[in-house]
C-alpha cells in the first residue's frame, strides 16, 4: 500500500523554519502541545527535527539563559539529537514500520526532496493492528 493514503499534508503540519529562534520554538511547541516538530529550510526541504529535550539540554547547558533571552538563540545553535529519517512519497507502508518504532512521525519528501508532510506513528500502528485483526478473523 502506498503511503500517500496516510499523508498529513505540510499545510496541516506544525513546522519550524530553520531561521526560527528558541523562543519561537518553545511557544509553538507549547501551543500545539507537540514534543517534536520538523524543521524546514527556506527552500522547503526537511533538515531535521527539534524535540523538547533538545530545548531542555540547551537551557541546562547555557549558563545565564533565561526565557527572555531565548529569542536570541537560533534553533541552528541547538544540538538536535534526532533526525527523523524521511521517506519519498512513493514508499510503501512496509517501509515505515522500522522507522515508526524509533520516530513519532516520518517526514515525507517529494521526488525533488521537498517536504510535503508527515505520517504519524499512530497511523502506522493502527494500520498494522487492523491488518493483524483481519488475519486473525480469517
Amino acid at each position: 500500500m502506498n503511503i500517500a493514503f496516510f499523508l498529513i499534508p505540510k499545510e496541516e503540519v506544525v513546522t519550524l523554519n530553520v531561521n526560527s529562534n528558541m523562543r519561537q520554538a518553545l511557544e509553538r511547541m507549547e501551543y500545539h502541545r507537540y514534543t517534536a516538530v520538523p524543521i524546514i529550510d527556506d527552500k522547503g526541504r526537511y533538515v531535521g527535527t527539534l524535540a523538547e529535550g533538545d530545548l531542555l539540554w540547551k537551557l541546562k547547558n547555557t549558563p545565564g539563559l533565561t526565557f527572555a533571552k531565548t529569542s536570541h538563540i537560533k534553533i541552528t545553535e541547538i544540538n538536535w539529537r534526532m533526525t527523523n529519517a524521511p521517506v519519498k512519497i512513493d514508499a510503501e507502508i512496509e517501509d515505515l514500520l522500522t522507522l515508526a518504532s524509533a520516530q513519532n512521525f516520518v517526514p515525507v519528501l517529494d521526488d525533488n526532496g521537498i517536504f510535503i508532510g508527515i505520517i504519524r506513528r499512530s497511523d502506522i500502528i493502527n494500520y498494522y493492528a487492523k491488518e493483524i485483526l483481519n488475519k486473525i478473523a480469517e
